[in-house]
């Protein structure tokens, strides 16, 4: 679910996100806690401290150490969701960079987007497959355990990971339900888009029902609202209805980059010397009409592409002495596309190669053009 260079990731773990910190790996993948887990401990801790009492009175505040003995304990469970997300994701041979515990449960950090509605499928729903085991696991202990504060911990453990398993079937998004009918609808009509706009209305819809989940309890069963019952189905609502609008909005924009074509938006290019003035080689395009600029040896093999953002910034007084090469970005790995390139896959060559321009080539190594990312940028928003 989100919001990259998979390269790199493999070269150097990427930076904390603010606000967490690491404890461990777990399935080849850094875990992270945010530091509103703590927020989430002291209110489990507040709410069960009247049932630990009514079990074990005259603890004082300890009590409240059972609470977060607890929150531990779902949060592990919580772990495991993540971890069964991880382990499908590189079975599918994808890169997982971290799973981070948070307020709201735990999120898993995948490399990339599933190719196909069955990697999308298994991918989303062993996390819950894995709750509801967990559950099911507890539920069994909950006979052979005897009465205590140990009997509350794991009665509280059962019940929390079938919820949570069952609540993630709930076919919208950003919840896990929501991919498994984004691989469904997928599957059935071909187009991912489709899925993801499916899947978004239903996330948006799940996020009204949280909301007015506390009016219908109460008038349905009669039951007493507190304000902590308020605030939590805001705060889950607000959370699934930004989730569900920002899948909505990828998958509109996705849309509109299928009709991006490279070969459609290439600048004609300019071949010069590298050690050529910047000054003549800008009057040079010039009279030639070139949009771009590349460097070439003297055997005219391409060696890089003049930075266009690096040329406004040279002062106009300084381009009839420095060399072209002084804002010519050399040709790396990356920043050669193929002329056919279009769409998704363009998008992903961006993103793992970030510049603001790349050089297109036909199939038999010879120079088409230079494609501007400015250019791609504008062809999406006018798509």
């Amino acid at each position: 679910m989100s919001s990259s260079d998979p390269d790199g990731a493999r070269q150097v773990r990427r930076s904390r996100p603010p606000g967490t910190f690491r404890i461990g790996t777990i399935a080849g993948s850094d875990v992270l806690v945010s530091s509103s887990w703590f927020l989430v401990a002291a209110l489990i801790a507040v709410v069960m401290a009247p049932r630990v009492d009514q079990i074990e009175p005259g603890l004082g505040a300890w009590k409240y150490v059972v609470g977060v003995v607890f929150a531990i304990a779902l949060y592990g469970a919580v772990l495991l969701h993540e971890a069964s997300h991880a382990v499908a994701a590189r079975r599918f041979g994808f890169e997982v960079h971290s799973i981070t515990l948070h307020f709201l449960g735990g999120v898993t950090a995948i490399e990339g987007e599933a190719r196909t509605p069955r990697q999308e499928f298994w991918i989303a729903v062993v996390g819950p497959v894995t709750s509801l085991l967990v559950g099911a696991a507890a539920l069994g202990l909950w006979f052979v355990t005897p009465e205590g504060l140990l009997l509350l911990v794991v009665e509280g453990l059962a019940g929390a990971n079938l919820l949570i398993g069952l609540l993630n079937l709930v076919p919208g998004l950003p919840l896990d339900g929501g991919r498994v009918l984004k691989a469904a609808v997928w599957k059935v009509t071909g187009r991912v888009e489709t899925g993801v706009v499916a899947a978004g209305w239903g996330g948006r819809v799940t996020a009204v029902l949280v909301l007015l989940w506390p009016a219908i309890q109460s008038y349905l069963l009669d039951v007493d609202i507190s304000g902590i019952d308020l605030v939590l189905s805001f705060v889950i609502a607000l959370f699934l209805w930004q989730g569900a609008t920002q899948a909505i909005t990828s998958a509109r924009i996705r849309g509109r980059v299928t009709k991006v074509i490279a070969r459609d938006i290439a600048r004609r290019t300019l071949a010069v010397p590298d050690d050529l003035p910047l000054a003549e080689a800008l009057r040079r395009a010039h009279d030639a009409d070139a949009g771009s600029i590349i460097t070439v040896t003297s055997a005219g093999a391409p060696v890089g592409v003049v930075d266009e953002a690096a040329v406004r910034a040279m002062p106009t007084d300084r381009r009839p002495w420095v060399a072209v090469s002084a804002v010519t970005r050399t040709l790396v790995e990356g920043l050669r596309l193929p002329v056919a390139i279009t769409g998704s896959e363009l998008i992903d060559a961006i993103r793992r190669t970030p510049a603001s321009e790349y050089l297109l080539v036909e199939p038999d190594g010879s120079i088409y053009g230079v494609l501007a990312t400015a250019d791609v940028e504008r062809a999406v928003r006018a798509g």
